[in-house]
Parts: structure tokens; sequence; C-alpha cells
């Protein structure tokens, strides 16, 4: 029998003599992220003795003032046979009574590790933060930059489109909104606008992110960068709403300064310009022979965008205060401020802002301050003179002050994202010197050599062997499939674009539970390869493309969307379109999202699919052959790579449930890992799940065996 000791903020609490502890260990905790730091969680019963009362300070009075806290977790240890066994905190979840007199104190023990869900809560993802370095201003030049990137950075602009259609058109009758084909000398009717497209941020910049705002750390067992998964090209595209993306200054309006003013007429000889600040230092004179004193009459800007049907609004500002402002107007517009707020030695500038980018051609601002200069003597009289500024060149809004990581993330949990990857990748995690170590299932397994052979501490006097077949089927799919192409694809072939449902052999077996649903939180596109329709037979282009809406090519928000990142470099060349200013940008480079971490399958097979399916880029069915019987297709699906060697083990005919009970020693249980094999018999097993009574060192073993595949 070993000794049970339980400390709690250094002092010894007094147990039941009869006090059992038991441990329970299963394959099925390392996989269920939620339960990854509930390493150890124990309930205990002890004795209201003078000891323990001391400790609790008599809990059950609640007329003792400045007493034991029970909504608070303290600090506590378990000892076995006085060597240290757990380190972590208790709370006190109540008090029996018996004869009206405390009998029981009910505590619950925690590992020193919590759960996770405790430390995220229910924070979502824009709740991380990211570097400065991630947020850019959301405008033409910037996204035109990034959809031209050639390196694998932590944020990317893939073609995907939240509203509008791109399409491929070589021919002349084509040329309009959408045709992405760079038309030569047919007018700027064609290409797609820069801002039907939204940043994606990198799955291990989220990891990052995570790990600092919660001070832990993640092996880099799995989340690293050469990872074969491809985890450095795998990104989250930051569509938070459906259609246009939603900004910081579509609800607090971000105004851009105008700087490039001018003189055209300088008659008041009294104010001057410096970046676009127009200082009015109009001093009296009232001595010698012609004293005169300013009176001013007003000052008007005019305004004319290049486009129309565009809102907009200015303000003017004095000194830094607003003292005159337009808000929500539209096409040519002139604002008047009067005399009265038209100052001597006071600073003028303004500024701009609009929900989608509004030009202003060169001239195309203007400026009068009007004033009259009133002679007291010498015969001068009235003189009405005036001033007039004009912008030099073109100037436009920049309308969003930046494209914000935080603010454009999915509505997501980040408890949720993180059990999407492991449900996606079959990963595994325990904690191993305040680490969070993450593998894949099949590598979990393989990092571990260690055999016991438990022959000896075997009790023989009881075993059972059962089916060890939990499910009959089991389904894998994306809970995201209703974007337009997906959806199509659902209602042609009557199953989840990606998705799997997996029987050994295509048999339904007999099995105790029905088929188990494996769902991760994610959306899964289907992409489209553009083809050129100016062209018959129509060729293929090298532009892979998203499209961002539902069945009736409404916009569509769907569930956060994961994709590969693939460059094309020096490839068909396609036109991007600055709707405001007229502008065009001919572009033979960009990122193209794909549900393959590669195009070529004789660089990497792998892809984001379940089921094998066809590839949209090669457009090839998923079985296709080539020379040797090898496959052409995408082959290496999640289920091929992550989930088959153990799930088709589990599955096989000749597996088995096997139950037994073992007495061990502390030198194997302090060790026992649940990667470690069992021997029994000269025969191997993989432990399914175990529980260990801590004061006997009994222990239930569920063991499977271990089928080489």
């Amino acid at each position: 029998m070993r000794r049970l000791q339980l400390y709690i903020q250094n002092q010894r609490v007094d147990l039941f003599k009869d006090e059992s502890v038991s441990l329970t260990q299963t394959i099925k905790n390392v996989k269920d992220l939620a339960k990854v730091f509930t390493e150890f969680t124990q309930t205990f019963s002890v004795p209201a003795s003078s000891v323990n009362n001391k400790i609790f300070q008599h809990y059950y009075n609640f007329n003792i003032i400045e007493g034991f806290d029970a909504r608070i977790k303290v600090d506590a240890r378990l000892e076995l046979n006085d060597l240290p066994f757990k380190i972590g905190k208790i709370s006190l979840q109540g008090v029996d009574l018996k004869n009206n007199l405390a009998h029981t104190y009910r505590i619950n023990f925690f590992g020193n590790t919590v759960n996770l869900k405790d430390i995220f809560a229910d924070e979502e993802l824009s709740a991380l933060t990211f570097t400065s370095s991630f947020n850019q201003d959301y405008s033409y030049s910037n996204v035109l930059n990034d959809l031209q990137a050639t390196t694998y950075g932590d944020i990317c602009i893939p073609l995907i489109t939240h509203t509008d259609r791109m399409f491929y058109d070589s021919s002349n009758n084509n040329n309009v909104y959408g045709n992405v084909y760079p038309a030569s000398g047919l007018g700027l009717a064609n290409g797609i606008n820069w801002n039907e497209f939204k940043y994606g941020v990198g799955v291990l910049a989220i990891i990052n992110a995570i790990e600092s705002k919660y001070n832990i750390t993640f092996s880099d067992d799995f989340f690293y960068n050469a990872n074969p998964n491809g985890l450095i090209r795998l990104y989250m595209w930051l569509h938070r709403k459906s259609g246009a993306v939603e900004v910081v200054g579509q609800v607090n309006p971000v105004y851009t300064l105008l700087q490039d003013l001018y003189t055209t007429n300088a008659q008041l000889n009294v104010s001057s310009v410096t970046n676009g600040a127009i200082t009015i230092n109009a001093v009296d004179v009232t001595t010698g022979n012609n004293p005169f004193f300013w009176s001013f009459q007003y000052m008007t800007i005019g305004l004319t965008p290049t486009v129309t049907n565009e809102k907009y609004g200015l303000q003017v500002l004095r000194n830094g205060t607003i003292i005159a402002e337009l808000n929500n107007v539209e096409d040519v517009q002139t604002l008047t401020i009067p005399a009265a707020q038209i100052l001597n030695n006071r600073t003028y500038t303004f500024q701009f802002t609009s929900i989608n980018n509004i030009a202003f051609a060169a001239n195309n601002i203007v400026i009068t301050i009007n004033a009259i200069k009133n002679f007291t003597s010498g015969g001068g009289g009235i003189s009405n003179e005036v001033d007039v500024y004009k912008n030099l060149a073109l100037f436009q809004t920049n309308q969003f002050s930046e494209f914000n990581i935080s603010q454009q993330i999915p509505k997501m949990k980040v408890i949720d994202f993180l059990s999407g990857l492991f449900k996606l990748f079959n990963l595994v995690s325990y904690v191993e010197n305040d680490i969070i170590v993450v593998k894949t299932l099949d590598d979990y397994y393989a990092s571990s050599t260690q055999v016991y052979n438990i022959d000896k501490y075997l009790d023989t006097t009881k075993s059972t062997t059962n089916v060890a077949l939990p499910f009959n089927q089991i389904n894998f799919q994306y809970k995201g499939l209703k974007s337009f192409l997906a959806n199509q694809f659902n209602e042609l072939t009557n199953s989840g674009w990606g998705s799997l449902g997996f029987t050994l052999d295509g048999n339904i077996y007999d099995a105790p539970s029905e088929p188990y649903k494996i769902e991760v939180p994610f959306e899964h596109f289907m992409y489209e390869r553009l083809y050129d329709a100016g062209i018959s037979p129509s060729p293929s282009t090298t532009v892979q493309w998203g499209y961002s809406v539902n069945n009736n090519q409404q916009p569509y928000k769907g569930e956060p969307l994961l994709f590969y990142r693939v460059i094309q470099e020096d490839e068909d060349t396609i036109r991007i379109r600055d709707e405001a200013t007229g502008g065009i940008s001919d572009i033979d480079t960009y990122s193209i999202p794909s549900n393959s971490l590669n195009l070529n399958t004789t660089q990497s097979k792998y892809n984001l699919h379940f089921q094998n399916e066809m590839n949209e880029y090669l457009a090839n069915e998923p079985n296709t052959l080539v020379a040797g019987n090898n496959p052409l297709g995408f082959t290496d699906t999640l289920f091929e790579t992550e989930y088959k060697a153990y799930i088709q083990g589990v599955f096989a005919e000749s597996m088995r449930l096997t139950k037994v009970t073992a007495y061990l020693p502390m030198k194997i249980y302090y060790n026992l890992g649940l990667n470690d094999l069992i021997e029994i018999n000269q025969q191997t097993y993989k432990i399914n799940s175990l529980t260990t009574d801590l004061t006997t060192g009994k222990t239930e073993f569920e063991l499977l065996n271990n089928i080489i595949l």
C-alpha cells in the first residue's frame, strides 16, 4: 500500500484512511485539445478534522470574516511515499454536515497544468495582438503590391473575390468589368477592382500570436516552417463579413489631409500655403499715408470629384479645430464659410473621407478667400480682393486607415481554431516541461520505442477480449460547404466537396454506435481555373481564383476559410483596376488560392481534402494513372496521410480490445506514456486507456493489438 499525502499551501491535509485516488489516461484525451491540460483532476472528500478546519477556516460558518475564499484556487501538491507526484491547485467545492456538525470537505485537485478552456475562456481570434507590420493601408497601391509578393510572409492577398466574378476573354467583344484579360486599345472597361480582394494571414502567425497572448509555448514538432504539410503556405482568409471589407473608416471616418495646394491668384497677399495648410496673416495697417484694415467676406471650397454617386466628406479645420464640414455628399459640391469664422493669424487645413476611394483631378479642388480692404484715409475707399488655391495634382482619399488584422479576422473562438487544426491534421498534444508538445498521431506513436513487459504484474484471474470496432463508419467533412462552386458540386454528386465517409473495404459492419462524424469548423472552397473564352477551343490560363458568393451569387461569409497559397510568377497577365481614378495595372505575378500544396504532383501530392477529389487546376480525375500506374492526382489527402494508418488498424478484422488488470510498480507508472507499448505473453499492444489507483497501483488497461499494416 502506497502512502498518499495531500498538502494545501504547504499544510498537510488529513485524509480518510480508505481514501482512494484514481487517475485515468486515454488516447481520447490527448486527441481532444480541450482536455490537453487536464492532465490530472481528482475529487477528494476529506474529514472535517481540527487540522482541516484550521486550513479551511471553518468554511461552514459564514459569520467568520475574512475566512477561506473558495472562489480562488490555492496551491497544493500530492506526494506518494513522501516523494513528489503532482503539483497543482485545489478548489473547495463545499462542506457536508451531519447532525448540524461539519463532517466532510469536498475539494477538487487540479494538476499544475490547467484546462485550455480556462486559459482561452470564450475569447475570439480578434483578441489576439498582431504586430503593426501586419496591418496595411487598404489602398490600391498596397493591394497591388501585395498581390505580387513572391515570398511566403505572414500576410498575403490571394485571388479570391468577395462579390464580383472574374473571367478571362481575349476577344474584343467582351471588354467588360470582371474580364481580367489585359485588353489593349479597348478603353478601361475591363479588369477587376482592387477592393474585391482581402488579405490572408498565415496560420503559423496566428499560432505565434496565441503563444504570445496567453504565455504558452507549443513545440515545433508540428508547428514549424518546413513542415511537409506546408504550414508556411497555409493561410486564413480575413473575411469577417460578406462582401466588401469592413473597415474602421465605415464607423469612425478616417480622413486624408489635402497637401498639394498652390496659389493661382494672390490679390490679398496676406495668405500663404505650406504642405496644404493655408495660413492667413492679415495685418491691419493703422498708420502711414494709406491706413487700412481687412474685412473678410467668406471662404468657399468648390469640389468636383472624378466619379459620381460616391459619398464623401470634408472637414475644414482652423488651428486643428473643425469649423465647417460636409458629410455623406455626392458629386459636385460647394462649401461656404462665413466671414465671422475667418480670422487673422490662423492656419486652415482641409481633409477628406469616403467609404470608397474618391479622387479629384488637378485643379478640381478650388479654395477661394474673399476679403475687403478698407482704407480709413488717403482716399483709397474699398477694394475687393481674392486669393485662390487649387490642388496641383490628382488627389484621392485614403479612405481606410489600415486593414487591421484583429478587426478583419473571422469571428471564431481561439479554442475552436486550435481544435479545428487538431481535427484537420489528427494532432495529439500533451504537456512536457511546461511546453505543449504537438504531434500528428502517427508521429506520436512513432516517437516512442519503449516496450514494457507486464507479465509478472498481471492479475491473471480475469481478462476480457472484445470487438474493437467503435463505429460502423467515420465521416470526415468541413462545416462550410455552401459557397457557389462547392454547393454546385454537392448538388451534382450528392456528396460534400472534399468529404469522406470511411468504411473498410466499403462494407458497413455491425458496431455499437452509428457513424461517427469528424467535422472541422472551416470553410472549404472549390476553386476555378480560368480559361480564355475568346479562343476556341478555350485554352487554360495560369489564373485560379475563389468566388465567395452563395448559390444566388450574392456575397457569402461562411465559415473561416483556410487555403494554400501558390505563387504564380511571370505567368498569364491579368488586369487590376482602380475604379475611382481610372487607373489600371497589368500584372503577371500573383497568389492563387489552392486546396493542393503544389500544382505539380512531382513536388507534392498533399492537399486539404479528406476525399481524393479532382484537382481544380489540372482538371484531372482523382484516380488518373500515368506510366507505371502512378496516380496523377493529388492523392495525399488528410485521411490518407493523417488518419488512415490508425483507423484502418481499428477497423481491421484482426483487431481486438483487450482488458487486463495489473499492479504496476512505481518505476513503470511514473514513466509510462500512452504511446509506449505493452507486452503480454510475447504480444505487443497499444494503450487505448488506463486507470490507476494511486494508493494500490492497481491499473485497469484497455489495449489494442499492435497491428503493422
